[in-house]
Parts: structure tokens; C-alpha cells; sequence
């Protein structure tokens, strides 16, 4: 479990130190990202980063909940 959680921590720290790069090559949004333009407003809903960190919250969720 060491083992994921450092990998994970790791993952995380290499995409951000990449972050800056990959906006300058608008890469930022991915595609199945739900989006709406009104009246000066402009929405952008994640989808795919909204299902992932709702499976990483149930995992911990259970996790410590046994």
C-alpha cells in the first residue's frame, strides 16, 4: 500500500512541474470536457477528472473505513 500511495504522490509531482509546459502547448483541457459559453461566462466541467476523484474518494473513503 507504501508502495501505491508513493507512486501516486510521485505521478502527481511530475504533473505539476509539467503543468506549465502543457498549458503553453493548450493542452490543459482535456476532451470530453463538458463546456458552455453565456453572456460573458464561460463553465468548463471536468468530466473525466470529476469521475476519477470521485473514485479516488471512495477508495480512501473505504479504505479507512474498514
Amino acid at each position: 500500500m507504501a508502495r501505491l500511495i508513493i507512486t501516486l504522490v510521485l505521478a502527481f509531482v511530475v504533473v505539476g512541474l509539467l503543468w506549465p509546459i502543457l498549458v503553453r502547448l493548450r493542452r490543459g483541457r482535456v476532451p470530453d470536457e463538458a463546456a458552455s459559453r453565456r453572456e460573458r461566462r464561460g463553465y468548463f466541467v471536468p468530466i473525466a477528472a470529476c469521475v476519477a476523484l470521485s473514485f479516488l474518494l471512495s477508495a480512501a473513503l473505504w479504505w479507512f473505513g474498514r
